[in-house]
């Protein structure tokens, strides 16, 4: 079952009709050490991976396979959707694989394979949490995530195909996809699973077989959405992407990592169709996501109750879901839009949620995480929720995001880059990295995102060299060889055709500005943030003066902000510039909780400054407030 692709990556359209980049091999990119994505991806690999099979083991989904192997009752411990963790792992393993030597983690791959095999029916089905009940096998698949968790086994599956050839794990993942194809056929129940995720998986299989029956079947599952076949439940049509047609819905809505995973299959399918109702329903759902749903980190999704979307605007700053795993899915549905596309603000927003709402979800040893990422924690925090902790834990009872995010990281350079018909290079992302094409190889060297300056060493030929001029960037300057050009962007991107040996630099201008919030975003009213680049800055009570709190402290917006060197905050992680702004100290003259207005600012003040760090980086110095949204003084 070889792969009839030439593109390995974890999005590898077969039709090219409808492209307007092409993703780059995973060997053709590769990303410096010292760089922060490369940091961050040998952190994942020498830390995280081995970190998530140990969990894997505590957590109960391993031994929840062996029961099912062995055919024991009674001993399933944790979410019924436990297995996909497991699949999660094997595919950033996978990926891994494609990027380093892996042989250190071939003695598990070897073992969970040969026990998926074992936990395998005849018939081809495979979850441990229904392997005891046959007779509710696809019974529920509104909460079962059956068809979930098989999507992960085939991402899992196809990720050690393309990179080393391995199928035994693939073929388990078709046997089962085969046994779904059966059960649902045409004439009957629509396949719509809960938790979109499926869809992704299986238009992939068909990229790497050339299997006409899963694009089939992956557009049968996203045509029988929205007819309300999941059926009634207290959240309602909308978190399962249920609730309309997919080429009817106005916008975002419901369950953020649900409406995403859907939007990237759909995705897909249009890539590898010709239905353009498609790509309009995507574009509507991406222009409600990002115009008016987003927070500034990029981050997605402002209600705990059902890890949703809020109406428009609705973004509180405390009360920010903001999970891990919907920042993963945005950088996953910008970047096939991206491909499609070729427009640069998907690529800019692709850009935000990384460095900002997925960086921030992990300690920088890559060994513990936060499920939600809010964009304030009070001082006075009362208690802990398991998914909504005020510092990293290792692990979660719905541990769906550590693995998720490892799967993202081992596959992380495949984001980098790109080309087109005519053999160029696209650069969306820059970190320092070597980059090779048929034609020609490129050097990138940079500091970014903490500097402006990008420099690319180019040997051989390039017909165009595309290199992206970010939607932050106020002003530029491009050398080539020395000598400064005077191109104009091109659709976001700055184009230099027939490029030869030789030096090319893109310099951005990188200030520190202040930014405010959409008037409508009734929350942070009166606030201001800060950004440099492509990152978003917070105030951390560890870097405020012994006995200030947080919460006494406005922004004067008459000063300018100004980036400081950079330094480590903890032992042995990157160096990180803080920001430093004028602030106010304002203590409240009364103790009362609603004062008459204007009594609230006649308290004792006191001018300082403060230093801001990256958000991706806070919540690593101990516990203590934090916000992004600083109210600005009057």
């Amino acid at each position: 079952m070889g792969s009839t692709t030439a593109t390995v990556t974890p999005a590898s359209p077969r039709s090219a009709d409808r492209l307007r980049y092409h993703p780059l091999g995973l060997d053709a990119v590769r990303f410096a050490p010292d760089g922060m994505l490369g940091a961050w991806q040998q952190a994942n690999r020498s830390s995280s991976l081995r970190h998530c099979i140990e969990q894997l083991e505590a957590s109960g989904a391993l031994p929840n396979m062996r029961a099912a192997a062995e055919g024991r009752a009674g001993t399933f411990r944790g979410f019924h959707f436990a297995d996909s963790d497991i699949y999660k792992v094997l595919e950033a393993l996978g990926w891994e694989a494609g990027r380093s030597d892996v042989s250190e983690f071939l003695p598990f791959v070897d073992e969970t394979v040969a026990l998926l095999a074992r936990a395998q029916q005849e018939n081809g089905y495979l979850n441990s949490f229904y392997a005891e009940t046959p007779d509710r096998q696809f019974s529920d698949l509104r909460w079962g995530h059956e068809l979930y968790c098989l999507g992960h086994l085939l991402q899992a599956g196809i990720a050690w195909a393309r990179t080393s050839g391995r199928t035994d794990l693939l073929e388990i993942g078709v046997r089962f996809a085969e046994l779904v194809e059966d059960s649902f056929p045409p004439s009957g129940r629509p396949p719509v699973c809960g938790h979109p995720e499926i869809e992704t998986a299986l238009i992939e299989l068909y990229r790497h077989t050339g299997d006409t029956r899963w694009l089939e079947l992956a557009r049968r599952m996203v045509d029988a959405r929205g007819h309300r076949s999941v059926g009634e439940d207290r959240f309602g049509y909308q978190y399962f992407q249920d609730h309309l047609p997919v080429r009817d819905v106005p916008g975002a809505t419901g369950h953020v990592v649900r409406q995403l995973y859907l939007a990237a299959g759909v995705a897909d399918l249009y890539t590898e169709g010709d239905d353009e109702d498609l790509l309009a329903a995507l574009e509507r759902i991406w222009s409600d996501v990002h115009f008016r749903k987003m927070y500034i980190t990029g981050g997605l999704g402002s209600r705990h109750r059902d890890e949703a979307f809020g109406d428009p605007f609705e973004l509180p700053p405390d009360r920010a879901y903001s999970e891990t795993c919907a920042a993963i899915s945005s950088v996953q549905f910008n970047w096939r839009m991206l491909l499609v596309t070729g427009e640069v603000k998907y690529a800019d927003e692709l850009e935000r949620a990384l460095y900002n709402a997925v960086a921030g979800s992990t300690s920088p040893a890559g060994t513990e995480y936060f499920y939600s990422n809010p964009l304030q924690v009070r001082t006075e925090r009362d208690g802990e929720h398991e998914q909504a902790p005020a510092r990293r834990a290792p692990w979660y009872d719905c541990a769906c995001c550590p693995p998720n995010l490892a799967r993202l990281l081992s596959s992380l350079h495949a984001y980098a880059a790109t080309t087109d018909d005519d053999g160029g290079l696209h650069l969306h992302l820059y970190e320092p990295a070597g980059i090779r094409l048929p034609d020609a190889s490129v050097v990138v060297t940079t500091g970014y995102p903490f500097d402006g300056r990008i420099r690319l060493e180019v040997t051989g030929h390039l017909p165009v060299l595309s290199l992206r001029l970010p939607g932050w960037a106020r002003s530029y300057q491009l050398l080539v060889d020395g000598a400064e050009q005077q191109e104009e962007p091109v659709d976001g991107y700055l184009r230099i055709t027939d490029v030869g040996q030789g030096i090319v630099e893109l310099i951005l201008d990188m200030p520190a500005e202040l930014r405010a919030p959409h008037p409508h975003i009734d929350a942070v009213r009166g606030c201001l943030a800060v950004t440099r680049g492509p990152l978003v800055y917070a105030l951390e009570q560890a870097d405020l003066p012994a006995g200030v709190v947080l919460e006494d402290v406005l922004l004067d917006s008459s000063g300018e902000p100004e980036a400081g060197p950079g330094k480590a905050l903890v032992p042995g992680d990157i160096s990180v510039p803080k920001v430093r702004v004028a602030a106010v100290v304002r203590t409240p003259a009364s103790s009362a909780i609603y004062p008459v207005a204007g009594a609230e600012a006649s308290g004792a003040s006191q001018r300082i400054s403060v230093d801001l760090v990256p958000y991706f980086r806070w919540g690593n110095r101990g516990p203590g407030g934090m916000r992004v949204w600083i109210p600005a003084a009057q």
